[in-house]
């Protein structure tokens, strides 16, 4: 009997593997994946400093241990090159294997700015636990370092750096951090929360070049000619799913990897989750979809055809020097926010036409109402 095959031992990959042997316990099952094959929790990576956790902490398990847990064959260190969807096989490293079911959990790739400077290739960014290591090692001695992009993960590591006694500058292009994600007013007070323990901020800017600043450190010049010194510069400009190696077999994509509400691509017996999948037009980088997602999968991997549903899954930030929650309104819904600045904190709710609620966003004591607000929004998908 072929096996199922997971490709990416992430928090998508291993979650449904889980899953499905809740399941199926005697399906044979293989993991493919470019990295050590560990278990750890991708979100921990960005407060893992001020929870006193090192790397190696982090992960909870190794891949022998997993291949026991799951009764699984886990394939580490290992790149798919190619599949073939008519013959159902995939080329790793060379080698062919076939596969009944295929499942890509490939994850997503950093987007990397464009620098310019001696130092450019200098500029770190943290996307797994093997990133973590090498900034952690990095910054072992650091006593500054520069942030470029003030999204989730550029505020999380802000506030971690400082609560460590790191001196941390943030340089971001948007009008306040999380400007994607926030209304202005809310990201503002965000931004003045993480400023009152000590985050230095440069809004508006860009960085345009990375230099080399003597024998150690590094000068950064932004876009209006003034410059951040630093020990240590990470990047957190953003993400985007990995799509190659789908696109290349034919597979349908366009932001993500496509997928139905079955996570089924345009592939016969090929999936995908995660964040590399665009679930009916929706691309989430969050652990709640992918929760979601692997349960329903196990099930239709298992004989029992499942489509995943979305409740509303609120984003937690995690800045304890003023606390976030965020619920985005469904892309293409017409409203406006009503927005209400607070003693300590920002309440922004977002109406739609039919003064319906559809999202919001909590800042500060306002992080409170969450789960009364959760309660009046519709499901996302």
């Amino acid at each position: 009997m072929n096996p199922i095959i997971i490709v990416g031992s992430g928090l998508s990959g291993y979650t449904l593997a889980r899953e499905f042997r809740k399941i199926d316990k005697e399906t044979p099952l293989r993991i493919i994946t470019a990295d050590d094959g560990r278990v750890y929790s991708k979100p921990m990576l960005s407060n893992a400093l001020s929870n006193g956790r090192t790397p190696d902490q982090l992960a909870t398990a190794d891949a022998t241990q997993m291949a026991a847990q799951l009764n699984a064959v886990i394939q580490t260190h290992s790149w798919v090159n190619a599949i073939d969807t008519a013959r159902h096989i995939i080329s790793v490293d060379g080698q062919e294997l076939e596969y009944a079911k295929l499942v890509l959990a490939l994850g997503a790739e950093v987007i990397k700015p464009a620098l310019k400077g001696d130092a450019a290739d200098a500029v770190m960014s943290v996307n797994d636990l093997g990133d973590y290591t090498r900034f952690r090692a990095v910054i072992t001695d650091a006593k500054h370092v520069a942030i470029i992009g003030a999204g989730l993960i550029g505020c999380e590591f802000a506030n971690d750096l400082r609560s460590a006694g790191i001196a941390v500058d943030v340089i971001s292009t948007g009008n306040a951090p999380l400007n994607r994600l926030l209304p202005e007013a809310a990201g503002h007070a965000l931004q003045r929360g993480l400023a009152h323990i000590g985050v230095n901020w440069h809004i508006d800017k860009a960085v345009t070049a990375v230099d080399h600043r003597g024998a150690q450190g590094y000068r950064l010049t932004l876009s209006d000619g003034s410059s951040v010194e630093a020990d240590a510069v990470l990047s957190c400009v953003g993400l985007r799913p990995r799509t190659a190696l789908a696109s290349a077999a034919g597979i349908h994509t366009a932001r993500g990897i496509a997928v139905d509400r079955f996570l089924a691509t345009s592939a016969p017996d090929v999936y995908a989750m995660g964040d590399c999948a665009e679930v009916e037009g929706l691309v989430l980088f969050y652990v709640m979809p992918l929760m979601n997602a692997a349960r329903a999968l196990a099930k239709t991997l298992a004989g029992a055809p499942t489509p995943v549903g979305y409740p509303p899954m609120p984003v937690v930030v995690k800045t304890p020097a003023h606390p976030v929650v965020v619920s985005p309104p469904s892309p293409g819904v017409m409203g406006a926010w009503k927005i209400e600045v607070l003693e300590a904190g920002v309440r922004a709710l977002f109406f739609d036409a039919d003064n319906k609620l559809r999202g919001f966003a909590l800042t500060g004591t306002a992080v409170s109402e969450k789960n009364a607000l959760v309660k009046e929004l519709p499901a996302l998908l």
